[in-house]
């Protein structure tokens, strides 16, 4: 959950990337630990472990984990260490993924992350050559891309490798980001994504990487932070429009029952895992979930994780209109600058006039689904959930 800021690794080996881990899926990779291995020599192996630090692209948690793995198996052959403790993320992570590899021999072993080293040199020139889709960025934060113009203020979540996932300081830029809209001369904002995701919820490493004896404090800070963001939604003057250009995940889904309007790719997905993570709704999802949709079917996506479609989502009240992927972009943007070209004023009144006589309620609500997380987020069973979570992630 948001809010509980950490960072995986700190320290790697020398085979591994410098910078925080990150989740992030690389499906393109695959590791090989069986069938003829080819001979890579000390000297290969030396220079793959130099490469590693010429990265231009973070490659992602999971295969840092490879990589810390076959460097392991390499110098030091199978695991014999004890395991750690199971509240001490980063090392257990760590030796999940060298323990996995069993007896793998150490010429096996550094052959594969030789191997592995040279697809992610490839992969990391490649991408290189692509252009961000994103005007400005947000000052302070390469995360969020703030535009204005036509009237409409867009605030773009700019973390398309890591699905738009979002960190503890993306909150912070979200609400700076909100109270500027709210002051600016546009008539309307939208939140989108960059990427085919429009935002894959809390980046879960925020909860890792904390000493013992700052949880309780994280647990609060965490709680706090999230209080004031969904408060910015519920207390944003303006037409505040979702662009959801692809699935949504946790908070991303919740927060769009404060949203005016929701528009959505028919490939775009929402999905509530709370309980799978030991966690419990927010965003005032809690209320306006079961008012949109019926309590039930509030319960199926809150409670037990239901994963919808773009259609049923809107049938359900939840997504105001679908459109075909292939025109999505194209038909929204247009019906979002001929709104923008209404009169501002009388916009912000009428919803002044709409939502006015739930915003104190709203409050109440963000205040209680926060205290709520504050408690799972210290609960035996929220970290065991997301332990479990992370663990599968790190799977070879």
């Amino acid at each position: 959950m948001a809010g509980v800021a950490g960072r995986l690794a700190r320290r790697w080996c020398s085979g591994a990337l410098r910078s925080p881990l990150q989740i992030t899926r690389f499906p393109a990779l695959q590791l090989h630990v069986c069938g003829p291995a080819m001979r890579a020599s000390q000297k290969d192996f030396e220079n793959a472990m130099n490469q590693v630090k010429l990265l231009k692209k973070d490659p992602g948690n999971e295969v840092k984990l490879k990589l810390y793995a076959l460097y392991k198996q390499a110098t030091e052959g199978p695991c014999n260490v004890p395991k750690p403790g199971v509240l001490d993320f980063i090392n257990k992570a760590k030796w999940d993924a060298w323990h996995a590899l069993g007896s793998l021999p150490k010429e096996t072993a550094r052959q594969n992350y030789v191997d592995l080293v040279s697809s992610l040199s490839a992969s990391s020139e490649s991408s290189g050559q692509v252009t961000p889709a994103a005007d400005r960025k947000q000052p302070g934060s390469d995360a969020l891309v703030v535009t204005s113009r036509d009237g409409i203020t867009t605030i773009t979540l700019n973390r398309p490798d890591k699905k738009n996932a979002l960190t503890p300081q993306m909150y912070h830029d979200i609400m700076l980001a909100l109270e500027a809209a709210s002051k600016d001369d546009s008539a309307i904002t939208v939140l989108t994504g960059n990427g085919d995701y429009y935002c894959s919820g809390n980046d879960l490493t925020n909860f890792t990487d904390i000493p013992p004896g700052e949880v309780e404090e994280r647990a609060r800070s965490g709680a706090v932070l999230l209080r004031d963001f969904v408060d910015c939604f519920i207390d944003f003057p303006k037409p505040l429009v979702a662009v959801v250009n692809g699935p949504a995940v946790g908070i991303s889904v919740t927060l769009l029952g404060l949203f005016d309007i929701v528009y959505a790719t028919d490939r775009a997905t929402f999905h509530t895992p709370f309980s799978h993570l030991g966690q419990s709704p927010e965003g005032c999802s809690s209320y306006t979930f079961p008012k949109m949709m019926g309590p039930s079917k509030a319960t199926e996506m809150l409670v037990f994780g239901k994963k919808l479609t773009a259609r049923e989502a809107c049938t359900q009240g939840l997504v105001t209109e679908v459109f075909p992927d292939s025109t999505f972009q194209k038909e929204v943007w247009v019906r979002l600058k001929a709104y923008s070209k209404l009169p501002p004023n009388a916009m912000r009144i009428s919803k002044q006039v709409i939502r006015n006589r739930e915003k104190e309620k709203l409050h109440a609500i963000n205040a209680e689904e926060s205290s709520i997380l504050q408690e799972r987020w210290l609960s035996d069973e929220c970290m065991n959930a997301i332990v479990n979570f992370l663990s599968k992630k790190a799977k070879l």
